[in-house]
């Protein structure tokens, strides 16, 4: 039993892991995309056999193995996180958590950076078409090594196929399979992977306006614009498919986290979506004020996106934190009394094992089951507990469903001007595809604070708070590390930008 819980050492635990998984995530997603668009470079090259093409393709793929290498160094340490800062997290889940981690060690390490070698160092050493198959097989495994990640953190948002053994009080993997093709964990995965390739595509609009703002390497800018604006296209709709089934996944496994980005207190039948509003910064649960200050909405859409069906009813805030009779909505407290009485009971069974009392054992073990699925609110002390931070969720999810929809606007006037050739004279244009590169950043960025501040307080949704998660490190140590993290992390991405834009400026060799 954990009696006492320094709410500062959590806090800075997780501000710690806040800011690695945020500078990973700046390296990340341009990795997945950026090695797709330079197997298709490498394609039209080994299809046409023009000189452009391949230096066009080795232009790119420069820039992807310097993203790459500072990415990996910031994923290592965010790894080494959970068994530092999270060390009950680990121990209690590490039989599920594990797997999908090591699997990624494997892609990473085995399919990847064998590949990797010859992609980089077998121009003229390996036959074209060889060198064009490990090209391809770096992207699909960047993207594969994603994919164990996304599972492990979607299995987060949704536990299943998993047990949960009273006698090492750990979580055990039951079905590894459930586990693989949870609907959340397959919704994160192909929601993740796609924005990054929209941000890989921003990125090559990013570097090729620059050039034609700045009158240079015309022909390769607009060869790179057209394919990064037609993957960023079709991206940007797999982007929109898999944000709606996120959305609708969230509605059934995390109800919490979908009204906190909708900053619905209230539930209704024909909930509205709210398209852009302002909220009232002093509304709490319950205290009769408004929560916008101003807002446009569209009446019965979010009910359509969360149950398919407009007329729908979507519990609120309100709702899930002090129960709903009528649509048979259990509140939070009511949870909290079931969770601290399966702490009880699983406390006494193990008292009883220790004293060789089966019968005790076994009475206290099925009443510890009949409350097992509130295990997690036996650590919360009022409903309130369980609200997440509403103006910060609500803010970061408009803010990227905005920027989300402006993308595939940029990519398709950018595709249009390049196909007529005149993308070169719309120097307005050439500006607003400078800047989409960052924009896409603070998109991808507010994503991951949609999903993760979005549910909190919960490690594991339901069944594992933040705070009991947390490992016995003392504050001192964390803050520590923390600042050293971040002059590390800075000087990383300082030196990426730093080489980046060196090799950019050098651009890629002229036919």
């Amino acid at each position: 039993m954990i009696e006492h819980i320094d709410l500062s050492q959590v806090n800075w635990a997780r501000a710690q892991f806040a800011l690695t998984a945020m500078y990973h995530w700046l390296f990340v997603p341009l990795t997945l995309g950026l090695s797709f668009l330079c197997a298709f470079f490498e394609t039209f090259y080994v299809k046409t056999g023009r000189k452009e093409w391949l230096n066009l393709t080795r232009f790119w793929m420069t820039l992807f193995a310097i993203n790459f290498a500072i990415g990996v160094a910031t994923g290592i340490i965010l790894e080494f996180e959970f068994g530092t800062n999270w060390s009950n997290y680990s121990w209690m889940v590490g039989d599920i958590f594990g797997a999908p981690l090591a699997i990624e060690g494997i892609f990473a390490f085995f399919l990847e950076a064998t590949f990797f070698a010859v992609m980089f160092f077998g121009w003229n050493r390996v036959s074209k078409g060889f060198h064009l198959f490990s090209t391809w097989m770096v992207a699909i495994g960047s993207n594969l090594s994603a994919l164990w990640i996304l599972v492990a953190n979607g299995w987060m948002q949704n536990p299943v196929g998993m047990v949960f053994n009273p006698d090492t009080a750990r979580f055990e993997m039951d079905n590894f399979w459930d586990i693989i093709l949870s609907p959340v964990a397959v919704s994160k995965f192909c929601h993740s992977t796609s924005s990054g390739f929209v941000l890989a595509s921003l990125f090559v609009l990013t570097v090729s306006s620059w050039f034609l703002l700045k009158n240079r390497h015309q022909d390769m800018a607009k060869k790179s614009i057209l394919v990064a604006s037609v993957f960023g296209l079709l991206s940007s709709g797999l982007v929109g498919l898999t944000g709606d089934e996120a959305a609708f996944s969230a509605a059934g496994k995390q109800p919490m986290k979908l009204a906190a980005f909708e900053g619905l207190y209230q539930g209704r039948e024909g909930a509205p979506l709210i398209v852009a509003g302002l909220l009232s910064g002093m509304k709490e649960p319950q205290d009769g004020r408004k929560p916008f200050i101003v807002a446009m909405e569209i009446d019965g859409l979010l009910s359509l996106l969360a149950n398919r069906s407009p007329g729908s009813f979507v519990p609120g805030i309100e709702d899930l934190l002090y129960g709903n009779e009528q649509f048979n909505i259990m509140g939070v407290d009511e949870k909290i009394i079931r969770g601290k009485r399966a702490i009880r009971q699983l406390a006494l069974y193990k008292k009883a094992k220790r004293e060789n009392n089966d019968l005790a054992a076994q009475n206290s073990l099925s009443l510890f089951r009949q409350d097992q699925d509130f295990l997690g609110f036996g650590y919360l002390n009022k409903a309130t507990e369980a609200l997440p931070p509403v103006p910060l969720t609500f803010y970061s999810f408009h803010l990227m469903v905005a920027l989300g929809t402006l993308f595939p606007l940029i990519f398709l006037l950018f595709l249009i001007l390049t196909a007529k050739d005149q993308i070169q004279h719309n120097r307005w244009l050439l500006i607003v595809g400078f800047a989409s590169f960052f924009l896409g950043h603070i998109a991808g960025q507010a994503g991951w604070i949609v999903a993760e501040v979005g549910r909190q307080p919960w490690t594991i949704q339901n069944l594992l708070p933040v705070s009991v998660a947390r490992t016995s490190i003392n504050t001192t140590s964390i803050q520590a590390t923390f600042f050293m993290f971040l002059v590390l992390f800075t000087i990383l991405l300082i030196a990426e930008i730093r080489i980046m834009l060196a090799q950019i400026n050098k651009g890629p060799e002229e036919a």
